[in-house]
């Protein structure tokens, strides 16, 4: 019997790769993945090399596009420009995430199921109002320009006429993966996070291509539950911990921003679970995976050198240097 095809977009990047596992590991599938051609997806894809179709391409050429959606009846649609390059580049976030959507959405099979990746961004600023469900309105922070896209792409494929699902990602933490970025200090030390691994958030779309006349358009907020959510200070602090970096508190006041940032806990998230059941992972299995990975040698040189470590990171805080600088423009973005 032929298997049904399958097509995964990102399939390189943190949670796209854990989909590639798991669908490669459950044999059910003809898997095609769609990608730039570069070396981290060559290195990613040649284990399955023998196992899955490989196109390269770009997601902002409709052509390209028409090779990897033709006859592949279920899309996982992952690809994405993702902070802080979303947010500095905001007209390739707009053709990448937009526009590139949109060919798919023009290209695809009539009756294939396609389940997409939204983002928590889009709800905005929730510090004041934590408990988030689906029917709350979209109200980006300024300047989130990744926030806008994943708004903008998720209109557009409601008014598709087609067979779509979204699933609006929480926080999602890889295992030391995460490159340090001015974005650690954009997010202020008191916002509530619900965090959820690659592997659950992949398992999530996974089992979602098996559960499509429940999810058919239908919009569901993804994250890890009650047992995941942690405020922001405390996340930083037990990842400090875990590298050895001491405590969160020497970074001088002002360091983080106080508004404007994202996140908080799902109240509906167990809506998902209910049906998909993708929920393995705690917060206290993340960080036993975050120091399994850390090796003794790296661990002794950062507690060795915390306070260096801890002055090159303040280096990328912008609202530190909005302070410092009483820049009014910047102030008011990050500082109530």
């Amino acid at each position: 019997m032929e298997k049904e095809k399958i097509l995964i977009t990102g399939a390189s990047g943190t949670v796209g790769s854990q989909v590639l596992d798991q669908l490669v590991a459950k044999n059910q599938y003809a898997i095609t993945v769609f990608d730039v051609n570069s070396a981290k997806a060559e290195k990613r894809f040649a284990p399955y090399s023998d196992k899955i179709e490989i196109i390269y391409g770009d997601i902002r050429n409709k052509a390209d596009v028409a090779k990897a959606t033709k006859g592949r009846k279920k899309i996982i649609h992952l690809a994405a420009i993702i902070p802080p390059l979303a947010d500095e580049k905001p007209e390739l976030a707009q053709a990448v995430n937009v526009h590139g959507t949109k060919n798919i959405l023009e290209t695809m099979d009539k009756d294939a199921f396609f389940l997409y990746s939204s983002s928590i961004s889009v709800y905005g600023d929730r510090i004041e109002t934590p408990y988030i469900t689906i029917e709350d309105p979209l109200l980006p922070s300024p300047h989130d320009e990744y926030a806008v896209t994943k708004i903008a792409t998720e209109k557009l494929i409601r008014e598709s006429n087609l067979n779509w699902t979204i699933f609006r990602l929480a926080a999602i933490m890889g295992y030391g993966n995460h490159k340090i970025s001015a974005l650690m200090f954009h997010m202020p030390l008191n916002t509530p996070m619900e965090v959820c691994t690659p592997e659950d958030t992949a398992r999530a779309f996974v089992n979602g291509i098996e559960h499509q006349e429940e999810l058919l358009h239908k919009t569901f907020n993804l994250g890890g539950g009650k047992q995941n959510r942690i405020l922001y200070k405390d996340f930083l602090q037990r990842s400090f911990d875990a590298y050895g970096l001491g405590s969160v508190d020497v970074f001088p006041d002002h360091s983080f921003a106080e508004k404007n940032f994202h996140c908080g806990y799902y109240a509906d998230g167990d809506k998902l679970e209910n049906i998909v059941h993708f929920r393995k992972e705690t917060l206290d299995t993340y960080f036993a995976k975050v120091r399994a990975g850390i090796s003794p040698i790296k661990r002794f040189f950062a507690s060795l050198f915390k306070g260096i470590v801890k002055r090159v990171l303040l280096k990328k805080s912008e609202p530190y240097e909005a302070y410092k600088k009483q820049d009014a423009a910047l102030m008011v973005r990050f500082f109530k």
